[in-house]
Formats: structure tokens, C-alpha cells, sequence
């Protein structure tokens, strides 16, 4: 039997699953973006370190997977926050009415709330029994997993048929500012660059997966948010409390000048600054809706099935 390897992004995995591969014995190493325990180490820290204000956007995105909760015609039995650090997810869909007993999942102690129960599981697990749980909250983690396919596949799996799965993700956009300008600082100063701000899935990408982890009826929409700061440290410090400074395990881990950082605040306020001198960060957030797949759901019609042309139907009355 002949060896085969592949090196393939995690996106890629479904490819290679429809693939006829019965005469190889198939090895797949996976392309690995980020370093899982550098990233649970810092969101641990954060918790630890709660700074007041800096959960604003975790505090944004937990009122509107609520509000989209609150618009579903049903009484979710069991729900699950899956590694939404501060809980805010969590007690704003509980204070919609509609959840009966929601758990947590996360990564360490440090995120435990009194007001709910909460169990210990890495960033890219589910430690859930299949068809376990109707509704599953995702906020603002999915952008940090190596296996986000897999971890979609795994959430699908634990929902009971017709149960929903809300997520929170920031997608291609964000931080777009800082991007550019930590590019532009280093290849100035340093004649080259390194991956500083991580990479960001786009809309499109996000709804791909969606599809091929088999959720039926996916909603995928987007929302731009536009944080302003005095200076770029601020932002950074700001970057550092939330737990999102960078962990690609490509980064570099040479250390920067004060230069650096001080010609990076210039570009950012030359590039970025509103008339008062204040500069802005863009956030863009992915808000993703798909339901396990059931016999009661809408199905769309078989094609050839329509009884007008579009032409038809297009022409004025």
C-alpha cells in the first residue's frame, strides 16, 4: 500500500474526505495557525485580570445573540455557552426567558461564575454526548481554533434535530487598521514583516463551513463596529485585557524597538485619526445562525419544479 501525505489548511479537510483514498494509507498533517495553549493561557489571564470595560464588545455580542434568543417561538431545555469567558452570553440568554438549564464550557477555572455551572474542556473540544443539547452558544472563540470545521462538525453532532446553533465571530475586517499599520512600520523600519494581527475568515468562507458541517437554514449576516481611542496603546492595552493579543505560532518572537511602536502611533494617527485626533478600530463581527437538520424544516424546491420562468415573471404588468 502506497503512503500518502498531505499538508492541507483545516478548511480543507471535507476535500479530502470525498476523496477515493481506499489504496493509500493516508497521512494529513494540518496546517496549525494558532498556539492553543498561548491562547488560553492569555484569555485565562484576562479573566483573572478583569479590567472594567474591557468585555465592551464581548458585552455587544452577548446582547445580540440574546436578542436573537428572544425572537425564536421556543423553549430551549438545554443550552451550552461554549467558551464565552466572562458568562455575559450566558446571563443575557438566560434573561430572555426562554432557555430552561444553560451550562458552560470552558477552558479553566478562572472563568467560573457562581451563577452557573461550568465544566473544564480545551478550546477546540465539545464534551458534549451527541444529541445532548437544543441550543449552543458560541461567543467570540471560533476565530482561534485550528479544527474550526471540526469544532462546527462537533457542535451539529450534540444538538438534538432542530436544535440551533447561535455563534459570534469576528471575521475579515477587523483590526484591519492596526494590520496596516504594524506592516507598514516594520517593513520600514526593519526592512521586512511578520504576521502581527491574526487572520480573519471572511462571510462567505464562514458560511461555507457552515454548510459542510451540516446545518440546515444558515443565516450568516455581519455587523462593523468602530471603537475610538486616544492613541494606539490604548488600543493595544485594551487588545491585551480582552485576552486577543497575537498567538500564531508563526509570529515572530523577536523583540521590537520603542521605535517601532512609536513610528506604528505615528502611521496609525496619520492613517486612521478623526478630525478631534482620535483614531479608530474597526471590529467586524460574524453573526452565524444554523439549526441540526430535522423533517419539520423547510426544504428547498427540486429544481425544474417552478411553474413560471423568471423572464415571465419579471416582465411589467
Amino acid at each position: 500500500m502506497k503512503t500518502l501525505s498531505i499538508m492541507l489548511n483545516p478548511n480543507a479537510i471535507e476535500d479530502v474526505c470525498r476523496a477515493d483514498l481506499r489504496h493509500y494509507r493516508v497521512s494529513i498533517i494540518m496546517d496549525i495557525l494558532f498556539d492553543l495553549d498561548l491562547v488560553t493561557a492569555r484569555r485565562e489571564r484576562a479573566a483573572r485580570m478583569l479590567q472594567p470595560g474591557s468585555d465592551f464588545l464581548l458585552n455587544i455580542v452577548a446582547q445580540e445573540l440574546a436578542e436573537r434568543v428572544s425572537v425564536v417561538e421556543r423553549q430551549f431545555d438545554d443550552a451550552v455557552e461554549l467558551h464565552g469567558a466572562t458568562g455575559l452570553a450566558a446571563a443575557h440568554a438566560l434573561a430572555t426567558g426562554r432557555i430552561g438549564k444553560l451550562t458552560r464550557i470552558e477552558t479553566g477555572s478562572a472563568f467560573a461564575t457562581p451563577e452557573s455551572t461550568t465544566e473544564l474542556a480545551g478550546l477546540e473540544e465539545v464534551p458534549l454526548e451527541d444529541q445532548s443539547v437544543n441550543l449552543i452558544l458560541s461567543p467570540l472563540s471560533l476565530h482561534v481554533t485550528n479544527d474550526t470545521p471540526g469544532m462546527l462538525i462537533r457542535m451539529r453532532r450534540a444538538l438534538r434535530p432542530d436544535g440551533l446553533l447561535l455563534a459570534a465571530i469576528p471575521g475579515a475586517g477587523t483590526l484591519q487598521e492596526l494590520r496596516e499599520v504594524l506592516l507598514a512600520a516594520e517593513a520600514e523600519i526593519y526592512a521586512g514583516a511578520s504576521p502581527r494581527v491574526i487572520p480573519f475568515a471572511d462571510v462567505r468562507d464562514i458560511g461555507g463551513l457552515l454548510q459542510r458541517a451540516g446545518f440546515a437554514l444558515p443565516v450568516i449576516d455581519a455587523e462593523n463596529y468602530t471603537v475610538r481611542y486616544d492613541t494606539i496603546f490604548d488600543l493595544m492595552r485594551d487588545l491585551r485585557a480582552m485576552g486577543m493579543t497575537n498567538p500564531l505560532r508563526g509570529r515572530s518572537r523577536k523583540p521590537v524597538s520603542r521605535q517601532f511602536f512609536m513610528r506604528a502611533a505615528q502611521i496609525y494617527a496619520e492613517r486612521f485619526s478623526d478630525a478631534d485626533g482620535r483614531i479608530r478600530a474597526t471590529f467586524s463581527i460574524v453573526y452565524v445562525s444554523g439549526w441540526a437538520p430535522h423533517e419539520s424544516q423547510q426544504k428547498p424546491l427540486k429544481p425544474g419544479s417552478a411553474k413560471m420562468r423568471l423572464a415571465d415573471a419579471l416582465k411589467p404588468k
